[in-house]
């Protein structure tokens, strides 16, 4: 049968349960072959100014067809319009598994993200960070009709490419057909990385009221922002920009350039650090730390403050003092919060996990600096959001070396998260930064809700333990130790 035929009739019956069988004669002298175009269900009704519009999904044996569809298009003044995008498929199509979903599902990402690394490699960004493995959004299973007829697997998958659909054999497992579905983009932005104070390596800088100044223009650098939906806002894979004060951004040719005065600048920020964030997660091996489009509304906060909510999954970026959002560590912090929730839901529902929250959010903010604060005062955490509340040098909301330990817990989340921290610290000096985050954010994975300084650390031991041997869980044990956890 060919597809995609219209005709205009003059018929209005329902078609929601329409069955046809068809004998094709595939070759001369050959046995008629028994087709059918199966059934249709209805899967969509909408109104315009001309008429109603009633859309079909073709489905076989009660599954859905690979692009059959079928449209009928009532317009007010009596007439009929089909559009007809069936295909046929043999009446006896055996449409029993062998392959589960999630080998079809692997054997997805593995093609998508062979793609994705093939066009970065060949791309003009080639020296960019590469593009993580692609990860699942749902696994569907089908039928493909024509001449090729079978029943499959529709993967969706997610990629540096974008959103990807495959079809994978239901029963070999082989991957038939695999396009991306809808493209990813790379935009172009300005930001600060992580914080002018630590680019610039300048203690004296000021906010000055959000004022463009020259020093703080030097420390801009221009980027490269991947993972774009082509909206022409900061919307992609890993981030969205939900809400902004004076709207959010948007460009045609997805370039967010702009002065750090620009409320704007601060979305840019936002956009570009969580991104980065997430494809170094991704290369660790991790495809579920909150691998989603995480919300953020931007300088909706009036106060010195920024905070996630899990309710809603929104992290809000305030604009007292210095915009929180200019400095990437506050940003990093945040979003250490929604990493773990996202891993443990309802985390921090003790006052020891509360202070590990805290004190990952900063462990993690000063980790994400590593590879761009050229050593500049690492332990200080927001070195450039502090100008505007403390007087001495360097400035540091918190630290990750301040020595502490459980003898110095007061009963306050920030001030005892000092002491999970530097714990966490001294295991990034121990094994690196490599190991050190893969052995922290695996340990994530195994903890409670409502878990202690000592749980958990036993858990982030046998994560070390397990991944890299007992020469490193010995230096993961001595870490707590010093912090008189273990």
């Amino acid at each position: 049968m060919t597809k995609r035929r219209k005709a205009v009739v003059a018929v209005t019956a329902g078609l929601a349960t329409i069955s046809l069988g068809l004998s094709v004669t595939s070759a001369a002298g050959a046995a008629p072959e028994t087709t059918t175009l199966g059934n249709l269900k209805l899967i969509r009704t909408k109104t315009s100014l001309l008429g109603k519009h009633y859309w079909y999904q073709q489905t076989f044996k009660g599954l859905p067809v690979v692009n059959g569809y079928y449209a009928k298009h009532e317009t007010k003044g009596g007439g009929v319009e089909i559009a007809d995008g069936r295909d046929a498929i043999p009446a006896n199509l055996d449409v029993s598994v062998k392959v589960p979903a999630a080998t079809a599902t692997s054997s997805a990402n593995s093609v998508v993200s062979a793609r994705a690394t093939r066009a970065r490699i060949a791309g003009p960004h080639k020296d960019a960070v590469p593009a993580p493995a692609a990860t699942q959004g749902a696994a569907q299973l089908a039928v493909v009709g024509g001449k090729d007829a079978r029943v499959v697997w529709k993967v969706t998958s997610k990629s540096a490419e974008g959103v990807s659909q495959s079809l994978v054999d239901a029963k070999s497992g082989t991957v038939v057909e695999s396009k991306v579905v809808s493209q990813n983009i790379d935009g172009h932005g300005s930001v600060f990385d992580p914080n002018p104070v630590v680019s610039e390596k300048n203690e004296k800088l000021t906010d000055q009221n959000d004022k463009n100044q020259d020093a703080l223009f030097l420390a801009q650098k221009n980027v490269i922002l991947r993972n774009l939906d082509g909206s022409g806002k900061l919307n992609g894979t890993y981030v969205n920009i939900a809400d902004a004060k004076g709207g959010v951004a948007q460009s045609k040719n997805n370039t967010f350039v702009y002065q750090r005065a620009n409320n704007k600048f601060e979305q840019v920020m936002a956009y570009y650090h969580v991104n980065q964030t997430q494809e170094y997660i991704h290369q660790l091996g991790f495809t579920e730390v909150n691998n989603e489009s995480q919300d953020f509304s931007i300088n909706t906060f009036a106060g010195d403050n920024s905070f996630y909510s899990p309710d809603d999954d929104m992290i809000t970026m305030g604009e007292g003092g210095v915009d929180d959002a200019e400095d990437a560590e506050v940003i990093w912090h945040e979003y250490g919060h929604a990493m773990q929730d996202d891993v443990v839901p309802g985390f921090g529902a003790s006052l020891e996990a509360g202070s590990m929250g805290e004190g990952f959010g900063d462990y993690w903010a000063v980790t994400m600096s590593e590879p761009v604060s050229k050593g500049f005062e690492l332990p200080c955490v927001m070195d450039w959001d502090s100008t505007s509340y403390t007087s001495t040098e360097p400035h540091c909301l918190r630290r990750t070396d301040t020595g502490k330990t459980t003898d110095d817990i007061v009963g306050e989340v920030h001030d005892d998260g000092e002491i999970w921290s530097n714990a966490l610290w001294d295991i990034n000096r121990a094994l690196g930064r490599t190991k050190a985050n893969k052995v922290i954010l695996e340990a994530t994975f195994f903890y409670d809700p409502d878990t202690s300084f000592k749980a958990a650390a036993q858990d982030t031991v046998q994560a070390a333990r397990l991944l890299y041997g007992k020469a490193a869980a010995l230096q993961v044990t001595d870490a707590f130790k010093a912090r008189k956890i273990l």
